[in-house]
């Protein structure tokens, strides 16, 4: 089990590189986070929602990934809200419950599909949330030393060196343990070292001293283009004699790991954009999924931003919605049922309607993209509601699935931009002339660098 001192420690890096190096040897090994909160999301083939870095984990690991890897997610929709996804399913009980009384509804099932996992595979490789040192939240653990001790897991504490103060963070974290929690820690690890291991001189042994434990690895820093957890690190700027792509970002934005192949592409810039600035230079502006539409529609009006993309569309700028930004599009969001909190007019750069409904789409879909040529598009969907199209809009994919108005485009498919087919026309029609790569296999490549990160990094598991 991985547990961090902080948040953003590279606890997901390194279980995936875990996860991978294990399979390497031939374990059959499984990733395992009992919960986890963000809004990058991945579905699974079941049809069930979790943690975009449990579904890496599981790739890692070449096993299918499963609801049970991620029993608990979080997903924020407001500064102190979040739907509670329950075994790949949204629960309405869970998510009105206070956070600290949620426990005793909740820890069977994290239990039973820890165990259940365990039972069909030789090894875990396990992820703790935030940090152990957090004894305000000690009565309502079930992610952190909670599992470890239900399991018996060897603990490995994880530090990000790069950031400074690790050896006061690890020896630190040990001590607001408790004497049973401590027998469990069986190493230290400094993440993201960024020199030469010399530096270190005589204080992994001092630590050691102090604790007992040693340091039983020293990590390099590693720059690579995996997806973060729930995060977004991306910085661009607009470079003239490139193909330019505005990504508006606002509150509660999701699943935007789905847009990092346009970052990696030669010719391309992908500048993020949060303030009202103007877009019509742009080649594309893309406007990406939220976990809550309505108030992340509020915020563009808000900033001025809903402007400035009505006219980049007005003078020809492509723009795209991706799930929400497709419902911020249309001309209203309806909402009968009190999901977001009342309805709101739209953009209306698409003739499109959206009504949204309690019951939540979650599954893989694979539909007709250019009937010509037999070329299909396929990708994940997760929202609430429907959107139907009036006149003014024509049907870009079949089902409900896309919408097109001129140079307006909206979908529902994620992860459509992660298929090099279909990112490769999106960029042809921007005047892009490179050639895309499978994204897929950059992704595979990048899980292997990191596993042999593993054995350099002196981690004998």
């Amino acid at each position: 089990m991985l547990l961090g001192c902080t948040s953003d420690a590279g606890k997901s890096f390194l279980a995936t590189a875990l996860c991978r190096h294990l399979a390497n040897a031939g374990v059959r090994v499984a990733p395992f986070k009992a919960q986890n909160m963000s809004n990058n999301a991945a579905v699974t083939p079941g049809g069930g929602e979790i943690g975009r870095a449990q579904h890496l984990q599981a790739l890692a690991a070449r096993v299918v990934p499963d609801v049970r890897m991620n029993p608990i997610l979080l997903k924020p929709s407001a500064d102190t809200a979040s739907q509670v996804i329950v075994l790949g399913r949204h629960d309405a009980r869970a998510s009105a419950m206070p956070w600290m009384e949620r426990r005793p509804y909740l820890w069977p099932i994290v239990r039973d599909a820890l165990h259940s996992l365990a039972a069909e595979h030789e090894q875990l490789v396990l992820e703790g949330a935030g940090s152990p040192a957090e004894v305000n939240l000690r009565t309502a653990d079930m992610v952190n030393m909670a599992i470890a001790l239900q399991c018996r897991a060897d603990v490995y504490l994880v530090s990000d060196i790069d950031r400074g103060g690790s050896f006061a963070h690890l020896l630190g974290t040990w001590m607001c343990l408790t004497d049973e929690e401590r027998a469990r820690v069986r190493g230290f690890v400094l993440n993201r070292f960024p020199g030469d291991p010399d530096l270190l001189g005589d204080a992994p042994a001092w630590l050691e001293r102090q604790t007992g434990v040693p340091v039983v690895a020293i990590v390099p820093y590693l720059r690579h283009a995996l997806p973060e957890e729930d995060a977004f690190r991306h910085g661009g700027r607009f470079v003239p004699g490139r193909v330019n792509v505005a990504l508006v970002l606002y509150p509660w934005a999701s699943n935007l790991d789905e847009f990092d192949p346009l970052f990696h592409e030669d010719g391309v810039s992908v500048v993020p954009v949060q303030r009202a600035l103007p877009l019509d230079a742009f080649d594309a502006v893309i406007l990406p999924g939220s976990k809550s539409t309505v108030a992340s529609l509020a915020h563009l009006r808000a900033t001025g931003l809903d402007a400035e993309i009505a006219r980049a569309a007005e003078r020809g700028v492509r723009v795209l919605g991706v799930c929400g930004g497709l419902q911020m599009l249309g001309t209203a969001i309806r909402d009968p049922h009190g999901v977001e909190g009342g309805n709101a007019p739209g953009l209306g750069l698409l003739d499109v309607t959206t009504t949204l409904a309690p019951d939540k789409t979650v599954r893989w879909t694979e539909v007709a993209w250019r009937p010509g040529d037999g070329a299909v598009a396929r990708g994940y969907e997760i929202h609430h509601g429907v959107t139907a199209r009036g006149a003014g809009a024509s049907e870009l994919l079949p089902d409900g699935l896309g919408f097109a108005q001129g140079n307006v485009r909206g979908v529902y498919l994620h992860g459509l931009l992660e298929k090099t087919a279909y990112r490769q026309a999106f960029l042809a029609e921007l005047g892009w002339r490179g050639r895309s790569a499978d994204w897929a296999a950059r992704l595979d490549a990048e899980i292997e660098r990191g596993a042999a990160l593993v054995p350099a990094s002196g981690w004998g598991v």
